[in-house]
């Protein structure tokens, strides 16, 4: 691959180069045990990261293994960036060698990237261990092989690995990495806690200590072992590093990176630091969610910001502080990460909980008092007996609009039903549930087979009602959860089953309670069957 053109890259980026946002979920955050990422699945986050509008994004090492060799080769061909750069990952040249020969530092050059990030150790025991070779020859390694990347008109970031442990070890020596990196012509000296150890006032300690007797532009990248990933990289800002290093959702090795998206919200809401391109924070919630369903790990739902629960409220004392003034019991406003309020109903739910919720289905309950205690009790009282609201939203508005309109939304109504598990000789078994029920006036008996009992149940109400309702053939089931509540024994325990269906338009969750699985799952079935039609705005049979 020939040169780049630089100038033309470098000018993608839409930020002030004063403060750098670099994201490294491609190369770091894909070391997360469970994530194996493919060269299109790297493209297309790639372009999740640009469209929020990061400064840089660090696509991998090329040259060492294909697929990152494929991904740089591609995305230049591929993608347009509009704010990000590019950035390749190496090491620096092998010892007693000469970069200009380093195969590896040539692979850098070829990626076309127009900024490389060289990783260089800081920490003495590692050169002496790890690299097997002196410490002045480690300083020469980096000298070397900053200028040589230099000289091709790469910009160049260097990480200190092991910075934090190697400056407790040997300050002096620390520092020297410091100064050999900017004198030999890197932008930005990034301090590394390799092993995640560090705590927030250690880490400003050590970055204030290291800018004020250096003068270099430092950054900080930080793991999260201790927990500590954000608050240690924005400690890292309060003492002058300019610039932080995260990955999405706060992927990486062994427990993660600093999550970018908390990091992000918080210099641009807390801090007053323009980091992202105008709109872009809005589009957070929304970049958080893509890049998990592409790395195929379940969001988080408590993730700060942009987790479905982040700006959840179950507790009554909440809801009624809320009902006045949302600020009271939230401190930004969750449209600003792109995220919105939901209030939970549970057995801590008080009137303003019920009042808000109503609000938020689209339901005025008109500030009846009477309407709004009824509910409150029928709530507690069925949380009681083991259902749970809070994860079946589509099962409460059900509940809540038979209370206000005085009947039950009723599409058919089941006589009986019954399955039969035959366990075959062959090892083998055979699921069959007959069910019979009443819809439109018409008695129906219908029969199917499943993979299971409660797939022979899903079935056999689809043979059942498709014919009266053919919206029901959209509905498909997307999860199913079963949870064994107390009991004397655990064969005989009350059984609780939720159940997500989605429309391929949205998805809601519904919720059974019974003393065993197919009858909590009917009424479950029962649920949704009843929430899908009602959302395809068909009229109630009787």
């Amino acid at each position: 691959m020939g040169e780049p053109d630089l100038r033309k890259q470098a000018e993608a980026s839409s930020v002030d180069d004063d403060f750098h946002v670099f994201d490294t979920t491609l190369r770091d955050g894909a070391q997360r045990e469970g994530i194996n990422l493919t060269v299109a699945d790297k493209l297309t986050i790639a372009r999740y990261l640009d469209d929020f509008g990061v400064g840089f994004i660090e696509g991998g090492w090329p040259g060492a293994n294909p697929r990152d060799t494929e991904f740089f080769a591609r995305a230049q061909q591929e993608i347009t960036f509009e704010h990000a750069q590019l950035v390749a990952f190496g090491a620096t040249r092998r010892p007693h060698s000469k970069a200009s020969e380093d195969l590896q530092v040539k692979a850098l050059l070829d990626s076309g990237a127009p900024v490389i990030t060289l990783v260089a150790k800081s920490h003495d025991r590692h050169v002496e261990l790890a690299l097997r070779t002196t410490l002045d020859e480690n300083l020469a390694m980096i000298a070397d092989t900053v200028s040589y990347l230099r000289g091709h008109g790469r910009r160049v970031f260097v990480d200190c690995e092991h910075f934090f442990d190697g400056y407790r070890a040997n300050p002096v020596y620390a520092k020297a990495v410091v100064r050999t990196t900017v004198e030999a012509g890197a932008d930005v000296v990034i301090l590394c806690d390799t092993n995640g150890g560090m705590l927030p006032a250690q880490v400003q300690a050590i970055v204030a200590t290291v800018l004020a007797d250096t003068g270099a532009r430092l950054g900080i990248h930080a793991q999260d072992d201790t927990g500590c990933a954000v608050a240690n990289t924005l400690a890292a800002v309060d003492a002058g590093a300019t610039h932080v290093q995260c990955t999405a959702n706060g992927y990486g090795e062994r427990v993660g990176n600093a999550n970018l998206f908390p990091v992000v919200a918080a210099l641009e809401l807390k801090y007053a630091k323009k980091v992202l391109p105008e709109g872009a924070l809005a589009e957070m919630t929304r970049i958080s969610h893509a890049i998990a369903e592409v790395v195929n790990v379940t969001a988080s739902t408590h993730q700060p910001y942009v987790g479905v629960s982040a700006f959840a409220h179950k507790a009554g004392l909440h809801a009624s502080a809320i009902k006045i003034d949302p600020d009271l019991y939230q401190h930004i406003d969750p449209q600003q990460v792109g995220n919105t309020m939901r209030m939970l109903v549970s057995d801590m739910a008080g009137r303003a909980s019920i009042e808000l919720k109503g609000k938020e289905l689209g339901i005025d309950l008109g500030g009846d008092r009477e309407l709004v205690g009824r509910v409150v009790r029928r709530v507690k009282e069925r949380e009681l007996a083991g259902y749970t609201y809070e994860a079946a939203d589509a099962s409460f508005e059900l509940l809540l609009r038979e209370e206000t309109e005085g009947r039950a939304r009723r599409y058919f109504r089941i006589e009986s039903w019954r399955a039969i598990v035959e366990d075959r000789p062959d090892g083998t078994h055979a699921n069959e549930t007959t069910v019979k029920l009443w819809a439109k006036g018409e008695r129906i008996v219908a029969t199917a087979d499943g993979n299971g009992p409660i797939n022979a149940l899903d079935r056999a109400l689809r043979v059942g009602l498709e014919s009266f309702y053919p919206e029901l053939a959209k509905l498909e089931l997307v999860d199913y959860k079963v949870r064994i509540l107390e009991g004397e024994h655990s064969t005989e325990s009350t059984t609780r089953v939720l159940i997500s269906t989605s429309d391929s338009t949205g998805e809601w969750s519904t919720v059974g309670v019974a003393d065993n699985i197919i009858a909590a799952s009917w009424q479950a079935l029962d649920d949704a069957y009843t929430y899908g039609l009602l959302r395809a705005g068909v009229e109630p049979a009787e």
